[in-house]
């Protein structure tokens, strides 16, 4: 949404916008010109005089029952959610759309910097902030006709999208407050799949479950760090802190590709994004120098502060396999290392049905705390609180406790390695955190 916001600022219109709490984001928007207000108030709405010139953007995190909402409905303003918009600034253009449960974010900024530093470049609207450029949005700076968006599953958003190439990471159950069951989850993906142009390409992880469904009149490829896919990484070596891969590929063979940026999960990323740009034009030598120049996305495994004591990471993951992935990745570059992590869950529905699973992969801690659900855009479930994890974990110590404990709590835990998790509020706890460590590492 704040990319939206931006871009339609960068091209002269009036933007203001409502949003539940202030953060870093919507304080930088202020900053920029775009007013932000956090409480019901239709006096900060359109006048129906206003009618006519004004366009309402808005995600289904809002709810229906918003008095803002409700008396924009009521009086037919023009209302498009996000994707809408979204589809509709691409309409033309030779979209790259990245979808997948796990891992988009990172591949669609990874890939907008690929593009961006090469004689292609492109414009690009990214879920997250890119810690190269300050921002989640990019105007190409040469009409790039290249637009490389993050495709999101959520309430069939991505939909709206018909790319010139997608770029498919995982189809795991998720989001089933919308969809029910996974096998639905993976029907919308097809959907989307289907939706490529005539002519172009579609790139997916190895593995996922196909099926070739996709049309004949367009070209297909796989990825992955693992297996012999079309594109694949072979020889991965981490030296002096940075990951070294080759990359075979359907035209050879690149040898001795850099990665700065830490997690395994980030060189399956880095498969699928110098994929991605190989495909549209970049240049082999263009991928060489720019690749190891990627600096991340704010809070994809975000690290916030390194002292002597302490490493504290900072990182979104809010479903079973992104918190797998994560404490894996801690654990491989941090051997021997005592891991401390503080997990958020996200939404009741994900929490009822993901319990078990998250249970398993916070039990790969060696401490966990663990704080009450972040509601988002829902409403309690009667039996459905942060205690159904605990109650499936194996794991000795762990702890259910508020975000008020936080950070003197951690007291009691002695952490080499914290890392924070999840994908409500919990990001607010990163300057308190990284205050006590500093005060730690004097004490």
């Amino acid at each position: 949404m704040s990319a939206l916001a931006r871009y339609f600022r960068f091209i002269g219109k009036k933007v203001e916008g409502y949003d539940r709490t202030p953060s870093t984001l919507t304080r930088e928007l202020e900053a920029e010109g775009i007013p932000v207000h956090y409480q019901e108030d239709l006096n900060k709405v359109p006048s129906l005089e206003e009618k006519d010139s004004t366009l309402v953007i808005y995600t289904p995190a809002v709810a229906e029952s918003f008095d803002e909402m409700q008396y924009l409905r009521k009086n037919n303003f023009d209302i498009y959610k996000r994707s809408k918009v979204l589809g509709i600034l691409t309409a033309g253009k030779r979209c790259i759309a990245v979808a997948g449960t796990h891992g988009k974010t990172s591949v669609t900024t990874m890939t907008a910097h690929l593009l961006r530093n090469s004689s292609i470049d492109c414009s690009a609207f990214m879920g997250g902030i890119s810690k190269n450029y300050g921002t989640n949005l990019l105007l190409s700076r040469n009409d790039s006709d290249f637009i490389v968006v993050e495709a999101d599953e959520f309430d069939r958003s991505f939909l709206q999208l018909h790319p010139q190439t997608a770029v498919v990471t995982y189809m795991d159950a998720d989001h089933l407050d919308i969809y029910g069951n996974h096998k639905e989850v993976i029907k919308s993906f097809k959907e989307f799949i289907s939706q490529i142009e005539p002519g172009g390409t579609l790139l997916y992880r190895y593995g996922l479950d196909m099926e070739e469904t996709w049309s004949k009149h367009i070209r297909v490829y796989s990825y992955s760090i693992s297996a012999d896919a079309d594109f694949a990484a072979k020889n991965i070596v981490v030296k002096e802190g940075s990951y070294h891969f080759d990359l075979k590929t359907p035209f050879g063979e690149i040898k001795d590709l850099r990665l700065s940026y830490p997690g395994l999960m980030n060189v399956e990323n880095a498969v699928a994004a110098c994929s991605a740009a190989l495909l549209n034009g970049v240049k082999e030598e263009e991928i060489r120098l720019s690749l190891p120049e990627y600096k991340g996305v704010v809070r994809r495994f975000d690290i916030r502060y390194s002292g002597k004591k302490t490493i504290y990471i900072d990182d979104y993951a809010h479903h079973p396999r992104e918190l797998e992935a994560t404490i894996r990745s801690v654990r491989d570059l941090y051997p021997g290392k005592k891991i401390v992590g503080i997990f958020q869950p996200h939404l009741f529905t994900r929490t009822r049905d993901f319990a078990e699973g998250f249970a398993k992969s916070l039990d790969l801690l060696d401490a966990a705390l663990i704080l009450e659900i972040y509601p988002a855009r829902e409403e309690p479930i009667p039996g459905v609180d942060s205690g159904l994890i605990l109650n499936y974990m194996n794991l000795e110590n762990k702890v259910r406790c508020n975000k008020s404990d936080i950070p003197l709590i951690l007291d009691n835990y002695d952490p080499d390695i914290l890392i924070t998790l999840g994908a409500g509020d919990i990001d607010r706890l990163a300057e308190p955190i990284i205050e006590y460590l500093k005060k730690r590492e004097n004490d």
